[in-house]
């Protein structure tokens, strides 16, 4: 019986061929992966469980009982989603070569394993569970393919080394020396089809390599933090959703924010917020293409129905996301429940309705060609605004507790407005010009007037309330007050006080305030990292730039030894927290580098 337990989350390398994705612990083993999409049932879950879960190890054999060694060293193969793991053990060194190849046809996850020296005897651990583990498959031979068959489902796995069962499980042993290249794939199909055609690996991964290099070859940025900018352009890249243009918020579910709780959330899904803030970083390092498809996606994702707009939804643009616990896994580091589906999807969180605006609005000033629907799109959107801007939503930290004012919900509703007035200006659109610009007065007034706390020169959390929130680092950078503005500086110093962990780094809001739970959620979370890269660029805009570099290279020293970064940072635990790799924090990593590299040019 094979002995592993999850790694840290901050162990894990991502791979995937943008429509699902696999998580690589250090010691060889694949314990998530969904198929055949991003948001599909998973066929290993030991993330979220035990080995009984499922789970696939590849690497130097190790005495039965005790737990696999993990690799001496491990890197992406250049600029690129493949992945080498090498461990050097005292018999010799060995490399395992891991990806997927951008899809054409069934989806495959290809392991390749390479002599380096010596002989090594290694060992190839396959347990299949389908149904987020629940399931357990019939496994079978067909010719020299094994198969795993459960209901919908089937994967097959090839390999010129012989296999066989024990414990439910489908093992290889082999030994390889120096020259030696042995690769195991598996691929997906739906069990009522044919089976997949034999893979190809080699072939697999040199195309595989081609398409990131090319891929890569299209950024502009050549800053001073270009290796950071690319890693984090290939993991946004990753994430998006290849058949539509979706863009999910992290591959993974219910990776804790706060370990051992229950703030455990499915992020598999495609949060205009995140998904918009994605396309203007790629749009600002060239890459019009994607932008081009997420526009094509919102546009089928809200249909003629505006007024009913999500806050997310499916990768293919489905509006049911309904929440459900999986009661048979026990969590990550005991962390419950597992959840899958997010009811966030039907609050109001009138935020959005800026941020797909802003979206909207950058793609039109970066040269995206027009798209009169999408012109037509923003105008209903303010339309919806103009009636419900001054209602009361759930804001952008989907807090379940009662609704408020945020004030960043004001502050975005502005943007909407602000930008849409812009559009019609440029003669982009028709739309009633003089009534939007008193609409976005109106709207600034209401913010100014009840949203600021004049004792203590801050803004506010909500209206009337003594709080911060970090989404007040956005009124800067969202054009709504000028950096130099007292207002603002007050704002940021004030974070910087109220919401700073020893570190340096910022927490979104105090989730207690004496015996309350502001969030209506019990426990903790971590710094979260978006917000920290919020406050470097603040601090940028408003002259301290000194600061904002050694705060963002602070922030880049959080990251795995392959670039990736979780949602939060834990401050006490020193370890990365919540749903990884997270778009929501590789977004701010490369607005930030962005604006510090234009700083230090004049």
């Amino acid at each position: 019986m094979e002995l592993h337990v999850a790694g840290r989350i901050e162990d894990y390398a991502l791979i995937g061929d943008m429509q699902t994705a696999a998580l690589v612990c250090t010691d060889g083993t694949v314990d998530w992966l969904c198929l055949p999409r991003f948001d599909s049932p998973a066929v290993f879950a030991g993330l979220l469980g035990t080995d009984e879960h499922g789970f696939w190890r590849l690497g130097p054999a190790h005495d039965k009982g005790t737990p696999p060694p993990t690799a001496t060293r491990r890197r992406y193969r250049g600029d690129s989603l493949v992945l080498e793991s090498e461990w050097d053990t005292w018999r010799g060194t060995v490399r395992v070569i891991d990806f997927m190849p951008p899809r054409d046809g069934a989806p495959q996850l290809v392991r390749i394993v390479e002599g380096v020296s010596g002989r090594v005897p290694m060992r190839s651990s396959l347990r299949m569970r389908f149904a987020y583990g629940q399931v357990t498959p019939w496994v079978h031979k067909v010719g020299d393919r094994t198969v795993a068959v459960a209901g919908p489902d089937s994967v097959w796995l090839d390999t010129e080394i012989d296999t066989y069962g024990k414990d439910l499980t489908t093992y290889s042993e082999f030994t390889v020396a120096p020259g030696d290249r042995i690769a195991f794939t598996i691929s997906w199909e739906p069990s009522h089809k044919p089976q997949p055609a034999l893979p190809e690996p080699e072939v697999a991964l040199t195309n595989t390599e081609d398409f990131w290099r090319e891929w890569v070859d299209q950024c502009t940025y050549t800053g001073p933090y270009r290796e950071a900018v690319v890693r984090s352009l290939i993991t946004l890249k990753a994430l998006t959703y290849a058949p539509t243009g979706g863009i999910v918020a992290a591959p993974t579910t219910s990776l804790p924010e706060d370990i051992g709780g229950v703030r455990n959330w499915d992020y598999r899904f495609t949060w205009l917020r995140d998904a918009a803030i994605t396309l203007s970083s790629l749009l600002r390092t060239g890459y019009r293409e994607e932008a081009r498809a997420w526009r094509e996606w919102l546009l089928r994702a809200v249909a003629g129905d505006p007024e009913n707009l999500q806050i997310m939804y499916g990768i293919a643009g489905e509006r049911e996301l309904g929440e459900n616990e999986l009661h048979w896994l026990p969590g990550y580091e005991n962390s419950a429940p597992v959840r899958i589906g997010n009811g966030a999807a039907n609050q109001l969180q009138l935020d959005v309705y800026g941020e797909v605006t802003e979206a909207l609005h950058l793609g039109h000033m970066t040269g995206l060609a027009r798209n009169d629907y999408a012109s037509l799109l923003q105008l209903k959107l303010i339309d919806y605004l103009e009636k419900h801007w001054n209602e009361p939503d759930e804001g952008i930290w989907e807090v379940r507790g009662p609704r408020r004012h945020f004030v960043h919900s004001k502050v975005m509703a502005w943007v909407a407005v602000d930008r849409t007035v812009k559009l019609i200006e440029s003669g982009e659109a028709d739309g009633p010009l003089e009534r939007f610009r008193e609409l976005r007065d109106e709207i600034h007034y209401d913010v100014c007037e009840k949203g600021f706390d004049r004792e203590r020169n801050t803004f506010t959390q909500s209206y009337g309330s003594k709080e911060l929130d970090a989404s007040l680092l956005l009124i800067p950078q969202m054009g709504f007050l000028p950096p130099d503005d007292k207002r603002v500086i007050g704002t940021i110093e004030a974070i910087q006080r109220e919401l700073s962990t020893e570190d340096g780094f910022v927490m979104r809001y105090p989730t207690s305030s004496g015996e309350e739970n502001l969030d209506g959620l019990p426990g903790d979370e971590g710094a979260f990292l978006a917000c920290s890269f919020w406050l470097a660029d603040d601090l940028a805009m408003i002259g301290r730039v000194e600061e904002a570099r050694r705060l963002f290279e602070k922030l880049l020293a959080l990251r795995n030894d392959l670039g990736l970064l979780a949602e939060e940072w834990d401050p006490r635990r020193k370890r990365q927290v919540g749903n990884f790799p997270q778009a929501f924090s590789h977004v701010p990593l490369i607005d930030t580098a962005l604006r510090l590299t234009a700083a230090a040019a004049g």
